[in-house]
């Protein structure tokens, strides 16, 4: 048998059903593997070594009974902008870092329902604003396979920790590539799901109309098994949608013949890293081999997306983030009046990418300006949308890169805003048009970094994105390299 800590949800799953190994023995070996590894690429903020057994033991009562899923006694990460009740929820930043929510995320009271256990809270961009981690207040998290290299943001903490097995799979956001960049930089699955299919009650807003909750996973297959247990209708969250969630296992194993997968010329061109463009261009290939038909497809108003995120999304945040002013909860720096206190816990509180984004989507947002800046990108966002609705009556899926580089090294982009920005341009769009996509391992740079396959569905098209990717998965076995650094360590 492997080390409990390399298994991925499906082969541990049924090791625990037929109580081969409990939930105990497996939590306490993540446990140790997070002590003895965290230190080294920061993934972890908050570790919840009393909760995390307590709720393997529940779990082990439940296995006892023959109540259990398959996600019972399964060790996961939760991204630290996800409400735990009772555990530190930080969003990366200092002006929430004694933050105590009293109530689950809808996501984490599923998952507890399901008998999994919540090893801690993962490291993140502050308020997910961020392309690397390295905008946490609690140090950058470190990419497993070069430590001198990013992990992608904002949930790099979550791809960090799946990466290294300190933790089965993890709970992220993803506002405009958060998920799937982190996910095709640290070499595992990430899954951003149509906008409305998972509950974003008890996150903590960033973009309202952006944001949206997913899994980061070893496989494809887990991945589907958490959607199994997170996807569904909500009455908390306004924006849930009322679609019925299908059984996302469903389509895994069927295979691709004649499943039409567009190419978007936009985002083969300037600006693309060689290996990358290599890496993509092979998984393509690997996909006609399966029975694809490749389509060439056009996404005419890509090169607009990131001026039109970078209005939307700050434009959100500026009104999001106007609750963290020293009086309700969180960080609290005294003034000689309330405007000085206000000033003074926003200043010391946020982060400077933080205090920039908000400025910039006040601005955004000021008389005069609304017509000219954040009007016109919701008017942008329609015509982005109307491109993917094209492009879908062409083919099923889409394929394309999900970065434009490999992982770049720690520092290179934190003194470049604009650099940064323009690392998402092929999963802003995503976010905008509120479809899903999936980053799947496809290769790996020359430095041996990973590089991800991005696969985008219609809306609510996430069985047939699962399906391309556990085909392309199958046939290959990227997915199952894993970082030098981490093996041989417990």
């Amino acid at each position: 048998m492997k080390e409990l800590h390399r298994l991925s949800i499906s082969e541990l799953s049924p090791l625990l059903s037929q109580r081969q190994v409990s939930p105990v023995e497996v939590t306490e070996s993540l446990l140790h593997r997070i002590a003895a590894l965290n230190e080294e690429i920061n993934a972890y903020i908050t570790v919840d070594e009393a909760g995390a057994l307590a709720q393997a033991k529940l779990a082990e009562a439940r296995l006892g009974k023959g109540e259990a899923g398959p996600l019972t006694g399964i060790p996961l990460a939760i991204k630290d902008l996800l409400a735990t009740c009772g555990l530190r929820t930080t969003c990366g930043s200092r002006i929430l870092e004694n933050y105590l929510p009293p109530y689950d995320a809808t996501v984490c009271a599923r998952l507890r329902e399901e008998g999994a256990v919540i090893l801690g809270k993962v490291n993140m961009d502050e308020f997910a604003m961020g392309s690397s981690t390295e905008n946490s207040a609690f140090g950058p998290s470190r990419n497993p396979w070069n430590r001198e290299c990013i992990t992608g943001g904002s949930s790099g903490g979550s791809a960090a920790a799946v990466a290294a097995d300190l933790c089965l799979a993890s709970l992220g956001s993803d506002t405009g590539g958060s998920i799937r960049q982190p996910a095709s930089h640290c070499g595992v699955v990430g899954l951003k799901p149509t906008y409305g299919r998972v509950s974003r009650y008890g996150l903590v807003a960033y973009a309202s109309s952006l944001d949206q909750i997913g899994p980061i996973a070893k496989e494809v297959r887990d991945a589907a098994l958490l959607m199994n247990a997170i996807a569904g209708y909500d009455n908390k969250d306004s924006t849930s949608a009322p679609v019925p969630a299908p059984d996302y296992l469903e389509t895994l194993g069927r295979d691709i013949k004649g499943l039409k997968v567009g190419v978007p010329k936009e985002y083969f061109g300037q600006g693309l890293n060689a290996d990358v463009e290599t890496a993509v261009k092979n998984a393509l290939l690997t996909l006609e081999g399966l029975g694809a038909e490749m389509v060439e497809v056009s996404l005419p108003h890509t090169e607009y997306a990131v001026a039109a995120y970078y209005v939307i999304a700050p434009a959100e945040a500026s009104s999001n983030l106007a609750r963290y002013d020293g009086v309700k909860y969180g960080l609290r720096v005294p003034g000689a009046n309330l405007l000085e206190m206000y000033a003074n816990t926003r200043t010391q509180g946020f982060g400077p990418e933080v205090r920039r984004r908000v400025m910039l989507g006040t601005y955004a947002l000021s008389a005069g300006y609304y017509d000219a800046y954040y009007r016109k990108a919701s008017q942008v966002r329609t015509l982005i949308r109307r491109d993917f609705e094209a492009a879908f009556e062409k083919c099923a899926v889409l394929a394309a890169p999900v970065a434009p580089t490999p992982a770049p090294r720690l520092g290179e982009m934190v003194a470049d805003p604009l650099t940064m920005y323009l690392s998402d341009i092929f999963t802003i769009s995503v976010n905008l048009a509120g479809i899903p996509a999936v980053s799947v391992p496809c290769g790996f740079s020359r430095e041996d970094l990973p590089i991800g396959l991005q696969i985008l569905g219609p809306p609510f098209g996430e069985p047939v994105i699962l399906q391309a990717a556990h085909a392309f998965e199958q046939a290959t076995d990227f997915h199952r390299r894993k970082p030098q650094w981490c093996e041989g360590k417990s």
